[in-house]
């Protein structure tokens, strides 16, 4: 993998912020920064993927009777001990 090297503007309160807590941990910033570009980019794919398995329940809702018949085939795969 290539590594590039971008330029980010900030705020100097949160430049100090992420200065104080890279020395605090002893990672350097540039780390910092990608850790927290990285979680960022996982917790926005995990909420497009809730937006979207919402708006398929929307679209097509789940009937009461679909709802009873997985339930019975759940039953029948698992012992009333598992259950």
């Amino acid at each position: 993998m290539t590594t590039k090297i971008i330029q980010v503007p900030m705020n100097e309160e949160l430049l100090k912020k992420l200065n104080k807590y890279s020395k605090k941990q002893k990672i350097k910033r540039a780390a910092l920064v990608r850790q927290a570009c990285e979680r960022l980019l996982k917790q926005l794919q995990e909420e497009e993927m809730d937006r979207q398995y919402v708006e398929g329940y929307r679209r097509i809702p789940e009937t009461t009777e679909f709802a009873e018949s997985l339930e019975k085939i759940a039953k029948e795969v698992f012992t009333e001990e598992n259950w």
